[in-house]
């Protein structure tokens, strides 16, 4: 059987008309759509700076943190409201992602870490540092929903805003001064 040759020029022609009929998605690197219904968690990581780690997070509480930083950063109220436990209302989750998103917005889109406190076996608190803004906050997570099909939940019942953006005392300055790591090794 005879094999047929392609010229290089017939594969570069090839390559551009392929690009054109799928609308050049595979050159849109933008982080406008990162975040857009059906978005993967891999272009939304590509498109943000990664949450740094202190402590022990299980997989499930590092979702659930990172996806709250990089909500609170595109400024997506919806999206991060999805992520409160079920337990408080609709309104109270509104307002809550509302303050944080106002409070933490212009820290979140920088250099994050997320200090991890306890086992995160069932619930966990997550000390965030915003190091652009020097600002801290804690929050948080959990299990929730129906035994076998429980998913990482954020506690969100802070319809104040100064209590919504309050640092808290108990927390170092720094990550990981005397903090998760301490309580963890011990």
């Amino acid at each position: 059987m005879a094999r047929l040759k392609q010229s290089p020029a017939a594969a570069g022609w090839m390559a551009v008309a392929v690009l054109l009929t799928s609308g050049c998605g595979v050159l849109d690197s933008s982080s406008a759509d990162a975040r857009a219904p059906g978005a993967s968690y891999e272009q939304a990581y590509a498109d943000h700076e990664p949450l740094h780690v202190v402590g022990y997070p299980s997989t499930g509480s590092l979702l659930v943190m990172q996806e709250l930083v990089w909500d609170i950063a595109d400024g997506k109220t919806a999206e991060l409201r999805k992520l409160a436990t079920s337990d408080g209302s609709d309104a109270v989750a509104q307002k809550t992602a509302e303050n944080w998103i106002k409070g933490y917005a212009a820290g979140a889109r920088g250099k994050v870490t997320g200090d991890f406190y306890d086992d995160g076996s069932e619930r966990q608190v997550v000390v965030l540092y915003f190091h652009g803004t020097h600002q801290v906050k804690d929050f948080t997570v959990r299990l929730d929903g129906d035994a076998g099909k429980e998913d990482w939940r954020v506690l969100m019942k802070s319809t104040d805003f100064k209590d919504a953006t309050q640092a808290p005392s108990w927390a170092p300055k720094e990550p990981g001064r005397t903090g998760s790591i301490m309580k963890n090794n011990n």
